[in-house]
């Protein structure tokens, strides 16, 4: 059963309405008629099963069949701050952040990215990964599409994460396992998690001496040096494991 998002305001009276570019998807692309059922989520906390009624060519409307509520979704928010990668690693960073539960990746310029983003470029690259991210949301059964943000600073991304329960920054110079696993027994769940990862040439001494400052915390991933698409999967991949039920 194929999937969509819409919002809590398009659901009333036992229909959920289906608009933008969904609807040229299901009637042009996946050609659905009348009669079939779709997946439909609030991107909040339900999850209907519904049934395509009237296809107009600007909105489709689908009668509720079933309602119920969903638990797919972490119980804390997880916060990705990753740094600017070169060619389209993005791409694939985001897809899986998405898969793996995150809650928003922002992007951050840092001092030894190689990738310098024009505001013309970014933008360009801010639709792009964010449709990824819907794709990526539909298909691993999230209730909620995450964002990806515009690109920061490094000292903007501290900043926002001094705001937040707990940050940790991965680092080879980082204390051993037992201290990073003493670290990560703090996270809890309804917690806010920023994480940061470095693009291909890590983060300067000073960044990571500017993050700690900021009470983030500098965490090991393992003896083994991991490539930047890799390093933030990784740390993900733990807190989600973590945190489920």
């Amino acid at each position: 059963m194929y999937h969509f998002f819409v919002t809590p305001a398009q659901i009333a009276d036992g229909y959920a309405v289906i608009t933008g570019q969904d609807v040229n998807h299901i009637r042009n692309v996946l050609r659905m008629k009348p009669g079939e059922k779709v997946g439909i989520r609030d991107g909040i906390s339900r999850n209907y099963v519904c049934e395509l009624e009237t296809m107009e060519a600007d909105e489709i409307r689908a009668k509720i069949l079933s309602e119920e509520a969903d638990s797919s979704e972490l119980p804390s928010r997880l916060y990705l701050f990753q740094g600017l990668p070169k060619s389209d690693k993005m791409d694939l960073i985001i897809q899986k952040a998405v898969e793996l539960g995150v809650y928003e990746v922002i992007p951050v310029a840092t001092r030894r990215a190689v990738v310098k983003l024009d505001k013309k470029k970014e933008d360009a690259k801010l639709r792009r990964w964010n449709a990824i991210a819907e794709s990526a949301a539909k298909q691993s059964g999230r209730m909620m599409i995450p964002e990806v943000s515009g690109v920061v600073s490094f000292s903007e991304a501290v900043k926002r994460a001094e705001k937040m329960n707990l940050a940790l920054i991965p680092y080879e110079l980082a204390e051993g396992m037992a201290e990073t696993k003493r670290v990560l027994s703090k996270v809890r769940p309804g917690m806010d998690v920023a994480i940061f990862i470095g693009p291909e040439g890590g983060f300067d001494v000073e960044e990571v001496e500017e993050a700690k400052s900021a009470g983030v915390a500098p965490i090991t991933l393992g003896r083994r040096i991991l490539r930047t698409e890799t390093a933030g999967l990784t740390a993900l991949s733990i807190l989600m494991f973590q945190l489920e039920d």
